[in-house]
């Protein structure tokens, strides 16, 4: 008797006019703390090449303070506060600058966050939203940070949500394999560069 053939989810084609790959913190000072970052980037920077190619549009995120922001941050805030009373990542240091292989270009969304996610503390979504955008394709560092919460709060206002599973990168590798396998799945599409390329090609 045959083994039975098991089936393959149905990936939903993008159109790339209402779609934008959200590059996240790929900056100098965090690039660095992932695993193996050179080819990291190569694959990252293949990918906003694919969807630029396709007419989609390419958003960049990257954490960074002013005194304002820092000053902001509450005692209780776990994780910022930490960063606050250090003074760290300020916005005009070299380590917060976007990695220049992947340096934005003329009609990018470019937005600075001062938390995990990439919407809370930035318009974003109103830049996304004045574009027509409802299909978001993450990549970013850290899978348990940025990609974490963004996925997260793009389910809740109903995009259209694809994980690069090669362009998102965590110093713990337990807790990227099962955001990756088992908590992104529920809540996006997650694919390769491979299949972007296969997508951005389908008609």
């Amino acid at each position: 008797m045959a083994t039975p053939v098991p089936t393959v989810p149905t990936v939903p084609a993008l159109a790339p006019e209402r779609t934008a790959l959200l590059a996240m913190d790929f900056q100098n000072g965090i690039l660095p703390l992932a695993p193996e970052p050179d080819s990291l980037l190569v694959r990252v920077k293949d990918a906003i090449a694919g969807v630029r190619a396709a007419g989609g549009t390419i958003g960049h995120v990257r954490v960074a303070f002013t005194q304002d922001d820092w000053e902001a941050v509450p005692d209780r805030n776990k994780s910022f506060s930490a960063i606050a009373a250090a003074k760290a990542m300020h916005h005009e240091l070299d380590a917060t600058q976007i990695h220049e292989e992947i340096a934005p270009q003329d009609g990018d969304i470019i937005v600075r966050k001062i938390r995990y996610g990439a919407m809370s503390t930035t318009d974003l979504h109103e830049q996304l939203a004045n574009r027509g955008i409802d299909t978001l394709i993450l990549a970013g560092i850290s899978t348990s940070g940025v990609v974490l919460s963004t996925l997260m709060e793009a389910a809740d206002r109903d995009y259209r949500v694809y994980v690069l599973s090669d362009c998102v990168a965590d110093r713990d590798p337990e807790i990227h394999r099962v955001l990756v396998d088992k908590v992104f799945p529920t809540r996006a599409h997650v694919i390769d560069t491979a299949v972007l390329h296969e997508l951005l090609r389908t008609p």
